[in-house]
């Protein structure tokens, strides 16, 4: 038998043995969720995205430490858009 420690670790670890409290009734889509009116965020499309913005940072950098500025300024400018959208998921 599991302590409730255990339980919610495990919920927060392991996210497809989370326990949703709504019925499967009103569950049409996930992306129909919503708590207080506001849409639960995925957490692993936020990370992919965050990964993504995060590697077109680095080769921003890469870029502009060998000297292509334009390159790697657009890429930053690239990399503030790819963010706006990470927060929007």
């Amino acid at each position: 038998m599991q302590t409730e420690e255990q339980r919610l670790l495990e919920e927060l670890y392991i996210r497809d043995k989370r326990i949703v409290s709504i019925s499967e009734t009103d569950l049409k889509t996930l992306e129909d969720v919503k708590i207080n009116g506001q849409k639960i965020p995925d957490p692993k499309l936020h990370q992919r995205i965050s990964f993504l913005k995060s590697g077109i940072r680095i080769l921003a950098c890469m870029l502009g430490g060998l000297g292509f500025f334009e390159i790697g300024f657009l890429a930053l400018g690239v990399a503030e858009i790819v963010g706006i959208v990470e927060e929007l998921v």
